[in-house]
Parts: structure tokens; C-alpha cells; sequence
């Protein structure tokens, strides 16, 4: 097991503060169709833990008193907990701009064949996982079979408009490494992908987002197995660059896990690594909490995020 990272925790990581909330990112629970060998969630298909409708609630009530633009969805699949519908129309009936983090396979799952037609509906930006533009690779990370299914439910996507120019549906791309490495320049590997799968597939995008690996719960379970956490992680500390400090995505961001605890990012939220590095608070007792200039929870994974060109819930920094 990794373990434990608390606000007690020794790390060398720059102290960072809040600036301006603007987004926040709900994760809607840990249900999954699948189970990638990366991720940081430990999502999958027997996973329980869903959000109910008065931690949902009480969300539409902090995006109004702080004015929030910005609602971020994530999971597991987020769109397989219940009530994802009816939050996403009374979200956007705050005017906020919804984002999902869409796990494109689960358009292709038996009963969810309303997902493309909804998100387009709603006018929802589409983030979605397809962290490399061949079969192998993705299935090796994801599961045998994901790689088609991904490409089935992306072209249903685009069907409806998603990832056309003129279109106001935008349609972004998740890729992550497969190993222990740190991503590729994230505008040249977005020209690869667009040209393989617009000449295989035909499909369209709008924007490759490249996300470092954090070494965190299935992740770091899998570089332990292969003894190479501690090379990860010096790999991660070496890349640091502090100029990527002023752009982190915390600093105008915070997580909120299915029962409804606030977290300075959903990479600590999965090390149950509260708000600010102090005790356990619900988003209920912040509803009208001006956050700017409040510190930052951080710990050795936070290089993750400044390494290299920077990795964000929008891609590279820099």
C-alpha cells in the first residue's frame, strides 16, 4: 500500500495559495464500467460509493453564492450515477458551463445510449479518455476491447456535432502515459492524433489535453509491483519547474467527493487529504467562505503537476 499522505506529511513542494475560485469539480462517485491500470481513482464496475441528491443540492447552492462559472463532473463514469440528468439541467440552469469527464465506452454500455444526445442537449464540453490514438496501447491500459468501443462511442459524438468547428460542442482528449514517463509536448502529439484518427476513423476533435500520471492509489500500487515508484518520483522531483506554480489548476479549483468533503484537487481527495491540510470540511460550512489566498494542501505528488510542461485537468501548462 502507499502510504498515507496527511497535512502532516514532510514534503519539499513550494507552499502555493488560492487565487479566484472559479470551477468546481464534483466527482460524482467511484462506479465505472471499466478499470484502468491508471487510475488514481481506483474506479471500477463494483464500486458503490454514488453521490446523492442533497450533497448535489447543496452544490447548486455554493455555485450561486460564489458564483462559480465553471462545473466539472467527474468519477468513475460520472453519467452512472442516477441523478447526473437532473443535476446537469439545474446546473445549467445557473448558466454555469458544464464539463464531463466522459469515459467514451460507456456510451456503448446497454442502457446508455442516451449519453450523446443528453451532453449535446445541455451544450456539456466533452472530456474524453483515449490515452493513445492505437488499439493496443489503450487496451493494454484500459482493457481488451476499450480502444473500438471508445472509437464507436467518439463518432456518435461527433455525429451530433461534437468536436466540429462551429459547432459550440467541444469535444477534448485525455491522453496519459503508459509507463512511468512524463507526457510528450502536448501540441505535437495533438497533431498525431488528429491526422491517424481523422484518416482511420474520421473522427474530429478540438483539443488533445496531455495529463501526467499520478502516483497515487491504482497507479502506485502498479509502480510498487514493478519497483519503480522511487523512480518515478525522482523522475517527477528533477522535471520540477517552478514557473508552472502561477498556472496549477488548484488555485482556482476545488474537489468535492461523493459525500460532499472539499479538497484542494481530486488528487487529494484521494489521499483524503482535506482542504487546505486541515480537518475534514463539507462544502455545506463554505457556501458563503471567500477562499481566495488560502493555502494549499500539498504533498510530493503535487510535482506531478509542475513537472515538465505542466499537467492539469486542462493538459499542459505551458
Amino acid at each position: 500500500m502507499l502510504p498515507a499522505v496527511t497535512s502532516s506529511t514532510p514534503t519539499d513542494f513550494p507552499s502555493i495559495r488560492r487565487d479566484r475560485l472559479h470551477t468546481l469539480q464534483m466527482n460524482l462517485g467511484y462506479l465505472c464500467n471499466i478499470a484502468c491500470s491508471h487510475c488514481h481513482v481506483e474506479a471500477g464496475p463494483k464500486r458503490t460509493e454514488l453521490m446523492d441528491w442533497t450533497t448535489m443540492d447543496t452544490a447548486l447552492s455554493f455555485i450561486r453564492a460564489q458564483g462559480i462559472r465553471n462545473l466539472d463532473v467527474t468519477g468513475g463514469s460520472p453519467e452512472m450515477n442516477p441523478l447526473f440528468r437532473p443535476f446537469m439541467r439545474e446546473a445549467r440552469a445557473l448558466g454555469v458551463h458544464l464539463m464531463d469527464r466522459c469515459n467514451p465506452t460507456i456510451i456503448e454500455e446497454p442502457g446508455y445510449d442516451w449519453v450523446p444526445g443528453f451532453l449535446a442537449e445541455q451544450g456539456v464540453e466533452v472530456i474524453a479518455s483515449l490515452p493513445c490514438y492505437t488499439a493496443d496501447n489503450v487496451d493494454a491500459q484500459r482493457g481488451r476491447g476499450v480502444f473500438d468501443a471508445s472509437i464507436a462511442g467518439l463518432r456518435k459524438l461527433n455525429a451530433l456535432g461534437y468536436g466540429q468547428s462551429d459547432s459550440g460542442l467541444a469535444l477534448n482528449l485525455v491522453y496519459n502515459p503508459i509507463g512511468p514517463a512524463l507526457p510528450p509536448p502536448q501540441a505535437a502529439l495533438e497533431a498525431d492524433y488528429r491526422h491517424f484518427l481523422y484518416d482511420r476513423f474520421g473522427l474530429v476533435f478540438n483539443q488533445l489535453f496531455t495529463i501526467a500520471n499520478m502516483p497515487i492509489k491504482r497507479y502506485a500500487h502498479w509502480l510498487m509491483r514493478e519497483q519503480r515508484l522511487g523512480e518515478y518520483m525522482a523522475l517527477l522531483r528533477s522535471a520540477h519547474r517552478r514557473e508552472n506554480l502561477a498556472e496549477v489548476m488548484c488555485r482556482g479549483l476545488v474537489s468535492v467527493d461523493w459525500q460532499g468533503y472539499v479538497y484542494d484537487c481530486d488528487f487529494n481527495q484521494m489521499l483524503d487529504l482535506p482542504v487546505g491540510g486541515q480537518g475534514p470540511t463539507h462544502l455545506s460550512e463554505l457556501i458563503d467562505t471567500d477562499l481566495s489566498g488560502r493555502g494549499i494542501a500539498v504533498g510530493d505528488h503535487c510535482f506531478g503537476c509542475t513537472a515538465g510542461q505542466g499537467s492539469s485537468c486542462g493538459g499542459a501548462l505551458n
